[in-house]
């Protein structure tokens, strides 16, 4: 037994032994349930059996019957100055612009805050002692915003869930690793490379919407990619002149970036792929994802004996507690407005929003936290966030073309 404690000291002490422990610990989970969940698919008495306990197992494997689900009305559309109120033209305009600002004001400090918390967290010591654990950190994000979208569903009439909910978990373990990948990569690189990164993420959710969904894509959304590539490449091969060791761009830092993009581009192609086949509601998609999101964090820690090592770090340091309350409350929020814009205001609005968000974290982390930019890196920079603006201008123009 000590043998094995000493082994799994060593493996834990560099990040790609830390990510095999990751998929080791999930995998014990996936396992038993893949062969069970096989087993119950051709058991007759889950789809005829009555009572409470094959509900839900129904649910888990088969999903429920297309005709158990009641009518729904249909739903207006989202609000607009000419349609909201009708013969005052002046006071939904004045309304429109309101909710606007509002969905603005609420992602921009809900990230920006989000992002800076994560630096600072990943990055600064607490007392001398440095919290180094970044699946715990994903767990503490996602059982709080599990019990957010619990609630909204049990207080709200969510239309009744469709695909089983075992389908949840591809996306679910996508979504876990890309934040692991996402926490631990601030160990190697500073955050205006991780928001650089993020936003090159555009290149591989192409490449995986076309081999998830077979997908095709304009020349105009080529030309962006190329342009992303260009300006990410000059801002990563750009020397940093900062004395700060956790601002230089390592080795181990782009290939995590590597593996949250991949990751990351899987969930949003997958839970794509469950919205067009189950037609299921934002919080609904977001309270699935993370029931298996905290079911693998919860298994993976408790197998590699840190969860309650952990949980003695909350209680020792109060500022660490704060700032992970803050955290997950950010993370949580910030969902909830992402929902609530895109349902508003369409998907460009959105993405507007949110590449001002990106500028302004990068700007926000090097004045908090000291990073230094070469003028390569701020001209990669500037390439890579007018090629997001083109994208959103792109997308605009076809939408117009687009016959109504």
């Amino acid at each position: 037994m000590e043998t094995f404690h000493n082994v799994l000291i060593a493996v834990q002490s560099n990040w790609l032994g830390n990510f095999g422990l990751n998929l080791l610990g999930y995998a014990l989970i996936i396992g038993p349930a893949a062969l069970l969940i096989q087993r119950l698919k051709k058991n007759p008495l889950v789809e005829r059996g009555q009572g409470p306990l094959y509900s839900l197992l129904r649910l888990c494997v088969h999903g429920s019957p297309k005709d158990e689900l009641p009518v729904k009305a249909p739903e207006a559309t989202p609000a607009s100055p000419s349609r909201s109120t009708a013969g005052s033209g002046e006071s939904s305009s004045t309304e429109y612009f309101l909710r606007l600002a509002f969905c603005i004001l609420g992602l921009q400090v809900s990230y920006i805050t989000w992002g800076l918390l994560q630096e600072r967290i990943m990055t600064q010591s607490y007392d001398g002692e440095q919290f180094t654990n970044s699946q715990f950190l994903v767990f503490v994000n996602r059982i709080l915003a599990w019990c957010v979208a619990g609630m909204y569903i049990m207080s709200s009439r969510q239309p009744k869930h469709v695909g089983p909910f075992y389908e949840y978990s591809y996306a679910s373990i996508s979504n876990t690793l890309s934040s692991w990948c996402q926490y631990e990569a601030l160990k190697f690189v500073g955050f205006p490379t991780q928001v650089l990164a993020k936003s090159f993420k555009v290149v591989p959710v192409m490449l995986m919407g076309k081999v998830v969904s077979n997908r095709t894509y304009p020349p105009n959304e080529y030309f962006t990619a190329i342009m992303l590539s260009v300006g990410v490449s000059m801002f990563l091969l750009s020397k940093d002149d900062s004395s700060h060791p956790t601002t230089a761009t390592t080795f181990a830092g782009i290939v995590i970036l590597a593996g949250y993009m991949m990751f990351d581009s899987f969930t949003s192609n997958w839970q794509s792929e469950l919205f067009s086949k189950h037609k299921m509601t934002p919080m609904q998609m977001m309270f699935g994802v993370n029931t298996f999101s905290c079911l693998f964090t919860v298994g993976s820690l408790l197998f590699r004996g840190e969860f309650f090592s952990n949980i003695g770090f909350i209680l020792q340091h109060i500022d660490f507690a704060t700032h992970a309350v803050i955290l997950s409350i950010c993370s949580a929020i910030g969902q909830l407005f992402i929902f609530y814009t895109i349902a508003t205001f369409g998907p460009l609005v959105f993405t507007l929003i949110m590449t001002t968000r990106q500028a302004l974290s990068i700007i926000l982390s090097c004045l908090v936290f000291g990073h230094e930019l070469t003028i390569q890196a701020m001209l990669g920079v500037a390439i890579v966030f007018l090629s997001l603006l083109l994208r959103v201008y792109f997308k605009t123009l076809d939408k117009k073309k687009a016959p109504k």
